[in-house]
């Protein structure tokens, strides 16, 4: 049965999971980058990446765990580019090049549909404008029972959060201060929502915390 499940993300020791003033030319903006640094030196990265080498131990662990058994991916418009409200046109194709990190289908939530864009290594960005749980249902579909990741940014978890729909969630809380920036948790009760902490480790690099929704 698929669940959907967030994977290595990223946040600040004061809860912000992106910076203030994000733009083209700083996508994660003001200090944004320093909470993925944890990410570059892993093994699972640097395969991702096409290198070689990379090193092994519990982050690698928690880097590779976050693309076995998906089938599908979610993420917002935000994270699927820098354009906001209509599209200019249909020439933007994702930060990621050609060939995408994805190798799935993957559901673009936004205000604004646009056809569908195959990539690449498996990967297709469809654009969903009908909500959370459309979204959330055609990745479910296709995933064929593999699991769906809900990728970025933070107020695209939120809504999924809110609605009570993200099975499992697995933060990597960087020893970084950010001061403001997109918080992940201000004013949500996730302990209302039913979560709770079912796993915990920490390395020089990253503090994970694995939140686990009750069924």
């Amino acid at each position: 049965m698929s669940r959907l499940r967030v994977h290595s993300f990223a946040i600040s020791v004061d809860g912000y999971g992106a910076g203030r003033n994000q733009e083209f030319s700083n996508p994660l903006g003001v200090g944004g980058i320093a909470l993925h640094q944890w990410i570059f030196a892993t093994r699972t990265f640097h395969q991702m990446t096409g290198r070689e080498g990379g090193e092994r131990g519990v982050d690698d662990d928690f880097m590779a765990r976050g693309i076995a058994n998906i089938g599908a991916c979610i993420m917002g418009r935000n994270m699927f580019g820098p354009a906001r409200g209509p599209w200019p046109d249909d020439t933007w194709r994702g930060w990621w090049g050609d060939n995408p990190p994805f190798h799935t289908p993957v559901f673009v939530l936004t205000n604004h549909p646009r056809p569908s864009i195959t990539m690449k290594g498996g990967t297709t960005f469809h654009f969903i404008a009908d909500g959370i749980h459309s979204a959330l249902k055609r990745a479910t579909a296709v995933a064929n029972g593999q699991n769906v990741r809900l990728g970025g940014g933070v107020a695209t978890i939120r809504q999924y959060l809110r609605a009570g729909l993200v099975d499992e969630m697995h933060l990597a809380i960087v020893p970084v201060l950010m001061g403001s920036g997109e918080s992940l948790f201000a004013g949500l009760d996730v302990v209302s929502l039913g979560y709770q902490c079912t796993g915990h480790v920490s390395t020089p690099n990253a503090t994970h915390i694995v939140l686990t929704r009750a069924r």
